[in-house]
């Protein structure tokens, strides 16, 4: 069990970052960030478009923002602003839920596997995004991200259910993002 949580996730993310920290490709780095977050916003907008199925394609949106911030922080973060803006254009409508919920889970993993390499830290930092971002959707602007079964006045039951829900989609999609990582990691860099 400690093997699991504690060993370091995937090596390819060092090597992304690396071939990416050159100063000649610094061309290629905007062309694929731009690429990701066009990719992420695409994603984000198809529940909006495509009722039904596109619900089961929009958390989709989460992976192109880890590996846009696998490549560097400051990469990750134009990617998210960037599929902000296009989501302005595209779907307007998901732009309350994407910089919450996607796009800030998308940032917390990404950020973690880039700088603290450890699946159970990318987990944690992921969750608490996550979490966050539902929390503030919740009572603080008062939508109701989770449908109308979920009420949106302060109640303990509802934070701690939906940390724990926080929990396991992050750790799914920690899982994903290795996945993901080490397949795109010959061919993005």
């Amino acid at each position: 069990m400690k093997k699991y949580w504690l060993k370091p996730v995937c090596v390819e993310v060092s090597e992304m970052n690396a071939r990416f920290g050159a100063a000649e490709a610094a061309t290629r780095k905007m062309i694929t960030v731009a690429f990701l977050a066009a990719l992420s916003a695409m994603f984000q907008s198809m529940g909006g478009l495509l009722p039904g199925i596109g619900y089961l394609i929009s958390p989709l949106a989460t992976a192109p923002i880890v590996l846009s911030t696998v490549l560097s922080l400051g990469s990750g973060l134009t990617a998210y602003a960037l599929a902000m803006l296009l989501l302005f254009f595209i779907q307007p409508s998901e732009l309350i839920v994407f910089p919450f919920t996607t796009g800030i889970l998308g940032l917390g993993i990404g950020g973690s596997l880039l700088y603290l390499k450890i699946r159970l830290s990318a987990v944690i930092a992921g969750s608490l995004s996550l979490w966050a971002g539902i929390l503030l959707l919740l009572y603080v602007f008062r939508f109701p991200v989770l449908g109308p079964a979920v009420s949106t006045t302060f109640n303990l039951s509802t934070i701690a259910m939906v940390y724990v829900f926080s929990l396991f989609y992050s750790w799914l999609w920690v899982e994903i993002s290795r996945y993901v990582i080490q397949k795109t990691s010959k061919v993005i860099a």
